[in-house]
């Protein structure tokens, strides 16, 4: 393990240098992840590599629309051997999951991400926390090096973006991300087609959902915290898919006077996903996401971790209210 970061030059070394790859991303994955994984891939693919795009999951119901979407597999039961493995979007390894696994041998580990709490578990690691997105350092790596760069790296990319940023409104967003999604427009993105795909076409599932959650919301720490929960039942209930809840922890988030708010899925395997977010970088949940194991940004965190809804709960929102700033 290099826990010092590489150049855009020696990534592009090693890839002009090998012929097999995989490229791969985090378990649950959001619009970065994918993004990150189409784009990469399609590049290779342009540049004549022997590429597979994995992801525990597959590509989720949500973003099948994207171009490339039909390379992204699901991770084989028996094992592969690859020059080069590339992990993108991805805080620490075994967040890849079934992927991990399923690489034999690679001669080479790959690790570029924007999580603050990644430990740099790759061979050659280009890790920028300040980066608001895994695709906006993608885009850059792509124009610094000269790679192939076409519409369809375009659209992903704008969606790894737009997606991280919280549709350009978070505060991570920089000049520099409203220059590279001008390019990616010049490119020939079409961003009302794509923010409608994104933002404007939900399925019904989702509202019940959220109807489900709003009749279950609770207020602490003063009502600086906000959190709810969602329980298998409701999950089999409503007949949820894993990624109709991205996105509506925003809902109680957005409260006047919430400081963090916590979103508690409870999963089959006697485990529980906690989402975090803060809207006041003094309140740092990924400071609280690592006391659990978990890790991600200072506003937006997560984690998975053992035990019943119930004791998560008490146990995350103690820690929530520790870290809170005082009035």
């Amino acid at each position: 393990m290099n826990t010092e970061n590489c150049t855009f030059e020696q990534i592009a070394e090693v890839i002009h240098n090998n012929q097999r790859f995989v490229v791969m991303s985090h378990v649950r994955p959001d619009g970065d992840a994918l993004g990150c994984t189409l784009a990469f891939g399609l590049c290779l693919q342009q540049m004549g590599k022997d590429v597979v795009f994995w992801n525990e999951e597959g590509c989720i119901e949500k973003f099948l629309w994207l171009p490339g979407s039909d390379n992204l597999r699901k991770p084989p039961t028996e094992p592969e051997t690859f020059d080069v493995a590339i992990v993108l979007d991805t805080a620490v390894k075994d967040r890849v999951g079934a992927c991990l696994p399923a690489v034999k041998q690679a001669g080479v580990w790959i690790n570029m991400d924007h999580h603050v709490s990644n430990p740099r578990f790759g061979d050659l690691n280009y890790i920028d926390p300040t980066s608001p997105a895994t695709g906006q350092i993608i885009y850059e790596f792509f124009k610094k090096c000269e790679l192939p760069f076409n519409y369809a790296m375009a659209d992903n990319l704008y969606v790894a973006i737009s997606t991280d940023t919280g549709s350009f409104q978070y505060s991570n967003t920089t000049a520099r991300t409203y220059e590279i999604a001008a390019d990616l427009i010049r490119v020939g993105v079409n961003v009302g087609e794509l923010s409608q795909r994104l933002y404007e076409n939900y399925p019904r599932r989702r509202l019940e959902l959220l109807r489900s959650l709003l009749n279950v919301v609770r207020f602490s720490s003063g009502d600086r915290v906000a959190s709810f929960a969602l329980t298998q039942a409701v999950t089999k209930e409503l007949g949820l898919l894993p990624d109709d809840n991205e996105g509506v922890i925003d809902n109680i988030r957005a409260v006047e006077g919430v400081v963090v708010a916590a979103f508690f899925e409870e999963l089959e395997d006697e485990k529980v996903r906690v989402s975090l977010r803060s809207k006041d970088a003094r309140a740092d949940v990924c400071k609280v996401a690592l006391q659990f194991g978990g890790g991600g940004h200072t506003l937006a965190a997560g984690i998975r971790m053992r035990g019943s809804l119930q004791e998560v709960q008490e146990k995350v929102l103690t820690a929530i209210n520790d870290t809170l700033p005082n009035h």
